[in-house]
């Protein structure tokens, strides 16, 4: 079964995607900050994070500020430690469309390229806050093995694991609807243990 339509689909009023089309679009891939097992009796949907992981997740949202990474569209699967990770790193700036998504639950790499597809071709930035494994997938196949052969250590890090609270930033040339293996620019990937300031 298919994802079901998005909410952006036949919206009339104007959006912060109503606009000319860009020509490089920006990718933003964020797996859900530490979750907390101490609960055994919650199902696994409805986990929230730990201390540490809302932590991470205030440390990530800051560095976003900093280095102005603003999605316009944000897709968040339905899990509570992911909705917590996306209120963890607010404000975001520009107050993006917001997607909560049943689909994307510990959706594969193809689930979510295929939402990915469906975003508006006047989206500069989406960002996409999932799970491991799918999300792992989809970074390595948009980077693609020559990618990962030249893109140096952080390259290096994103082929070996994808920690959580980790965000990924994907430089795109083609339009959202031919996003496809190979096409994604690693720009940077950021883990949450490299966010923590150094003593000395």
């Amino acid at each position: 079964m298919g994802a079901a339509p998005l909410p952006w689909h036949g919206r009339a009023e104007t959006t912060r995607t109503e606009r000319r089309a860009p020509s490089m679009r920006q990718l933003l891939l964020l797996r859900h900050a530490k979750s907390a097992w101490d609960d055994a009796r919650l199902p696994d949907h409805d986990r929230p994070l730990d201390p540490r992981g809302q932590r991470d997740a205030a440390a990530m949202g800051e560095t976003m500020r900093r280095l102005g990474l603003s999605p316009d569209i944000v897709l968040v699967s339905s899990a509570r430690r992911t909705r917590e990770t996306l209120a963890g790193i607010e404000p975001i700036e520009g107050s993006p469309l917001v997607d909560e998504h049943e689909a994307l639950y510990l959706a594969p790499a193809e689930r979510m390229l295929e939402m990915l597809h469906a975003v508006p071709e006047t989206a500069r930035s989406v960002l996409l806050i999932g799970h491991t494994p799918g999300m792992h997938n989809l970074a390595l196949a948009l980077v693609g093995p020559a990618g990962l052969a030249r893109g140096g250590r952080e390259a290096e890090t994103l082929g070996e694991r994808y920690p959580t609270g980790a965000l990924a930033e994907f430089a795109v040339a083609t339009p959202w609807w031919a996003l496809e293996e190979g096409g994604g620019r690693l720009v940077r990937f950021l883990c949450p243990r490299d966010l923590q300031p150094k003593d000395g």
